[in-house]
C-alpha cells in the first residue's frame, strides 16, 4: 500500500474545468484527477484514487519549493505559484468552457511562467486510459507525445525533448525571468485543431468574469457580508459543475474520495440526484443566474415527463442515463487505502419517495420566479401528486440513501405532505385543474400521521423514523419547508435536541444518529451544518447563526472550495470534492442572513422565509 503522505489532504487540491468535465490540480502541480470527455466517463488521470497506479501529470520544481494558490479573480482559471532558492514560477491551468469560446474545449492548458531568478521545472505524464484499466501505448510525435487508451487519445503538445519510458513521459526544462512556455494536452489526440494559447486564457478569463456574480459598493446585495467572496466562489463551483449540453448540475466531480479515511463509504457522486432540486433553484435565482436555473428545471422536468412517477430515480447521469450500475474498482488502492473505488451508484435503483416533495419545492421556487407550467407539465406534476396520495405511507430508504433497509422516515413523509402542498398551491394560485378536496384531505391525513408517529414527546424532537429515538438534521427542514412554524415548541425542541446532540464544536452537524447499514464513522456533514444556521436565523437566534456561519466558512479550503464532510477534530475535508450540495448550502446561508438583516432578494422571499414564518429579523451589529 501506498504511504499516505503521498496523498496531499483532499482540502488541498484546486479544480478546473471546461463544463463537460474537470481536473483536479494538488500543491505541487500534479493533476491527480481528470476523467474524459465527460465528468461521469472514465478516468485518464487518477493518482488521488491510487498514488502508483492511477495516473498524473505533474509540472513542479526540481528542487524544494513553497507553494502558493489562487484563483485568478472571479474565475475558474487557477495559478500555483512556486517559490524556490533561486526564482519564482507560476503554472496557470484551465480548459476553455464548452461553446464559449472559439477555442477547443478538449484541451487541458498549462501555461509555465517565471517572473524572477531562474526555475528548473520537471514534467512527468503518467496516462493511465479508463482507471487503469486500459492497456495504454505512447509514442513520439512531431509536437510532442500521443497516448492512446482502448478508445480515448491524448495529445501532450511541448516545447521541451520528452522522453518515453515504461509508460512515462518526463522531460526538464529551466525558465529565467521573463520566460513563458505553455503545455497542451489535447484530448483528442487531433494534431491539426490550431489555437492560440493566449487568446484562449484571455477568453476564459473573460467568460467566467463576466458570468460570476458582481455588485457595486451602492448596491444592496442580499450577499453582502464577510463572507460574500465565498458565496461568489460557491457559484462558480456550481457553473463548473453544471454541463454544458443538458444542463444537469453533478453532486461533485470526483468518485470515492471517502467519507472515513480507510474505510468503505465511498461513494461516486458525479450525477445529478433531482433532491438537490429546489433549493438549487432558489441559489441560482437569487444569484442572478436564471438562465442556469431555468436549464436545470427543464433537465429534470424533461425526466419527470419521460417516467412514470413511480420510475423516476433518485438520480440520473448528466445526460439523463439511467443505468448507473454500480461496480467496484479492485485494481485500484483507493485514496489513502479507503477501498473499495466504486463507480457508479446503486442508490439510483433506490425508492426515495422524498424526491417528489423535493421536486414540487422546485416547481413551486421557479414559479415564484415567473415561470408558468404548460398543460403537458402540470398533467405529470398532477400524476406525481396522485401518486404521492397512493403511496407516502410506504416505507422507503430516504434522504441518506441508508442500505440497512427501507423505514419510515419522518423526512420522506414530511416530503410527500410537501408534495402535495405545494401542488394545491400551484393549483390555487393558477388556472390548473386538480382534486383540490381529495388532495387537502390526503395533505390532512399524512399531517396527523408524522404529528402522531414521527414526534417523540420524551426526546421533544421529531426523530428521524418512526419507532425510534434517534435523531436527524433532516428535522431542521421542517420548518423551512412550511410543515409547521418556526415558533411551534415541537421546532423549538428538534432544533435544540439537533444541535446538542448531533452538534460538533458549534460549527458542525452530524447527519443523524442512527445505524445506516455500514461500518465506520463519517465526519460532520457540511450541509446539514448549514441548514442548522439557517434554522437558527429563522427562529430568531440570529446572532447565534451568524457566528455559527463564519466559523464554518473559516473551514473552506484556501481556494475558496469544500467537500461533502468536514472532521470536527482535524478539520480535515472528508468525501467528494468539491460538493454541489455543500457550496449550495453556503449560498442559501448566507441568503438567509442577508434577507434577515434587511437585504432585498432579487425576487421573492427565500423559501424558508416564504413558507416557513420565522420569527424576527436580524438587528444590525
Amino acid at each position: 500500500m501506498t504511504e499516505s503522505g503521498a496523498y496531499p489532504p483532499i482540502e488541498a487540491y484546486g479544480i478546473v474545468g471546461n463544463r463537460e468535465t474537470c481536473a483536479l490540480v494538488a500543491p505541487d502541480g500534479s493533476i491527480d484527477w481528470f476523467p474524459f470527455p465527460h465528468l461521469e466517463s472514465p478516468s485518464i488521470l487518477a493518482a488521488i484514487l491510487d498514488a502508483e497506479r492511477g495516473g498524473r501529470f505533474r509540472i513542479s520544481p526540481a528542487d524544494s519549493f513553497e507553494t502558493d494558490r489562487r484563483y485568478v479573480g472571479d474565475t475558474n482559471v487557477l495559478e500555483t505559484t512556486f517559490r524556490t532558492d533561486d526564482g519564482t514560477a507560476t503554472v496557470t491551468d484551465f480548459l476553455p468552457p464548452a461553446g464559449r469560446t472559439a477555442h477547443p474545449k478538449k484541451v487541458l492548458y498549462r501555461k509555465l511562467t517565471c517572473s524572477d531568478g531562474t526555475v528548473a521545472l520537471e514534467l512527468e505524464l503518467d496516462p493511465q486510459f479508463d482507471y487503469g484499466r486500459a492497456e495504454t501505448t505512447i509514442e513520439p510525435v512531431e509536437s510532442g507525445v500521443l497516448a492512446a487508451g482502448a478508445e480515448e487519445q491524448a495529445l501532450l503538445e511541448s516545447p521541451i525533448d520528452l522522453e518515453i519510458d515504461d509508460g512515462q513521459v518526463t522531460g526538464t526544462l529551466s525558465l529565467e525571468a521573463g520566460d513563458t512556455e505553455w503545455l497542451l494536452l489535447r484530448c483528442t489526440g487531433a494534431e491539426d485543431a490550431k489555437t492560440d494559447p493566449d487568446a484562449a486564457l484571455d477568453e476564459t478569463i473573460a467568460y467566467w468574469t463576466d458570468w460570476a456574480h458582481s455588485c457595486a459598493p451602492e448596491d444592496d446585495c442580499v450577499f453582502e457580508g464577510p463572507w460574500h467572496d465565498q458565496v461568489v466562489r460557491s457559484e462558480l463551483v456550481l457553473k463548473l459543475l453544471t454541463h454544458a449540453e443538458s444542463g444537469a448540475i453533478a453532486a461533485a466531480p470526483t468518485t470515492s474520495l471517502p467519507e472515513d479515511i480507510g474505510g468503505v463509504r465511498n461513494w461516486d457522486y458525479r450525477f445529478n440526484w433531482l433532491r438537490d432540486a429546489g433549493f438549487t433553484i432558489q441559489a441560482l435565482m437569487n444569484l442572478g443566474t436564471a438562465d442556469e436555473a431555468a436549464e436545470y428545471f427543464d433537465w429534470f422536468m424533461d425526466l419527470c415527463q419521460a417516467d412514470e412517477p413511480d420510475a423516476i430515480q433518485p438520480l440520473y447521469g448528466l445526460h439523463g442515463d439511467p443505468d448507473l450500475e454500480e461496480r467496484e474498482l479492485d485494481h485500484l488502492e483507493g485514496y489513502r487505502g479507503s477501498r473499495p473505488v466504486r463507480i457508479g451508484n446503486k442508490a439510483a435503483q433506490q425508492r426515495q419517495l422524498d424526491i417528489y416533495g423535493e421536486l414540487l419545492l422546485a416547481v413551486d421556487e421557479i414559479r415564484h420566479h415567473g415561470r408558468e407550467l404548460d398543460d403537458e407539465e402540470w398533467d405529470r406534476i398532477r400524476d406525481i401528486v396522485d401518486y404521492v396520495r397512493d403511496i407516502w405511507d410506504e416505507p422507503d430508504a430516504g434522504i441518506w440513501e441508508v442500505r440497512g433497509g427501507p423505514e419510515h422516515f419522518v423526512y420522506s413523509k414530511v416530503m410527500c405532505w410537501v408534495a402535495l402542498d405545494r401542488a394545491i398551491a400551484i393549483a390555487v394560485d393558477g388556472t390548473h385543474d386538480a382534486p383540490l378536496e381529495t388532495w387537502r384531505a390526503a395533505r390532512e391525513t399524512i399531517r396527523r400521521d408524522i404529528l402522531e408517529n414521527g414526534y417523540d414527546a420524551d426526546v421533544g424532537a421529531f426523530t428521524q423514523s418512526y419507532g425510534t429515538d434517534a435523531l436527524d438534521a433532516t428535522g431542521l427542514l421542517l420548518p423551512i419547508v412550511g410543515f409547521l412554524p418556526f415558533d411551534d415548541d415541537r421546532i423549538r425542541g428538534t432544533i435544540d435536541a439537533i444541535e446538542a446532540e448531533l452538534g460538533r464544536d458549534d460549527v458542525f452537524v452530524q447527519r443523524y444518529d442512527g445505524d445506516d447499514g455500514l461500518p465506520g464513522e463519517e465526519g460532520a456533514f457540511v450541509l446539514c451544518s448549514c441548514w442548522l444556521i439557517d434554522a437558527l436565523a429563522l427562529s430568531g437566534r440570529t446572532e447565534a447563526a451568524q457566528s455559527r456561519f463564519e466559523s464554518l466558512c473559516s473551514y473552506l479550503s484556501p481556494l475558496g472550495l469544500i467537500a461533502e464532510e468536514v472532521d470536527p477534530e482535524t478539520g480535515a475535508h472528508l468525501g467528494n470534492y468539491p460538493q454541489a450540495f455543500s457550496h449550495i448550502g453556503i449560498i442559501n446561508s448566507a441568503l438567509y442572513l442577508g434577507s434577515l438583516r434587511g437585504h432585498e432578494t432579487p425576487g421573492p422571499a427565500p423559501m424558508g422565509i416564504r413558507l416557513g414564518d420565522p420569527v424576527g429579523l436580524f438587528e444590525e451589529q
